[in-house]
């Protein structure tokens, strides 16, 4: 059998990227004259980004939407150096491999995204496994990813555990049936993590790493 895993979200959870997302899609929606205000983008970092460009765009036409997808990106990328872990991250990622357990990161993030994020955490030593956009048609809140995240890790969910910052983690790991521990490190408050399922709920990385042991990891390592 394989070792129990650990899913991790990465934006927000491992890496401080939300809030470039946020002034990207900010200025992709400005240059197509859709002003869209900062916390209300906010609220949708983490779902699917076809999803995210819909609603925010009230359904604009498909080229619209296209074109916004392209400017995010490439706004996205002019912000990559200001890309940095998140307290505790590596340290979180370090201690559960060496647990036993498989550290599995479950983004939805595009490949390039997901590259540039690899690059910043510094961990590929410790990576079992990762997913990306490419993987599912659409992303959270859907389950895709974290089923395509459990069968790269070749376990079950009973057999693992979902780390994430978002509503929508907490929702996408809710339906496919996955515990979830939440962070505040992405800005969404305790009260709307756990209201969406998520819990414990704890500061970041490194509170999450301080009390490991009170956790499903810490269950999941000591039953293996």
């Amino acid at each position: 059998m394989n070792s129990p895993a650990v899913l991790f979200d990465v934006d927000g959870t491992l890496v401080d990227s939300n809030y470039l997302h946020v002034h990207a899609w900010q200025r992709a929606f400005d240059a197509e004259g859709l002003p869209v205000a900062a916390w209300h983008i906010h609220r949708c970092i983490g779902m699917d980004g076809a999803e995210l460009v819909r609603m925010l765009s009230c359904d604009a036409p498909h080229d619209v939407r296209e074109r916004l997808s392209d400017a995010h990106s490439r706004y996205y990328r002019e912000a990559i150096p200001l890309l940095a872990p998140l307290r505790g991250a590596r340290a979180l990622l370090h201690h559960v491999a060496t647990l036993g357990l498989q550290v599995v990161l479950a983004s939805s993030a595009p490949g390039d995204e997901l590259e540039a994020l690899l690059k910043v955490l510094d961990c590929d030593d410790v990576i079992a496994a990762t997913t990306s956009s490419r993987d599912v048609d659409t992303a959270k809140p859907e389950p895709g990813i974290m089923r395509v995240a459990l069968e790269r890790a070749g376990v079950g969910a009973e057999q693992a555990v979902f780390v994430g910052d978002a509503v929508w983690d907490a929702h996408a790991a809710a339906n496919a049936g996955l515990p979830c521990i939440g962070v505040l490190s992405g800005g969404i408050s305790r009260t709307e993590l756990q209201d969406a399922g998520a819990s414990p709920v704890f500061a970041d990385a490194q509170d999450l790493l301080d009390h490991l042991e009170s956790t499903r990891i810490g269950a999941l390592a000591g039953g293996r």
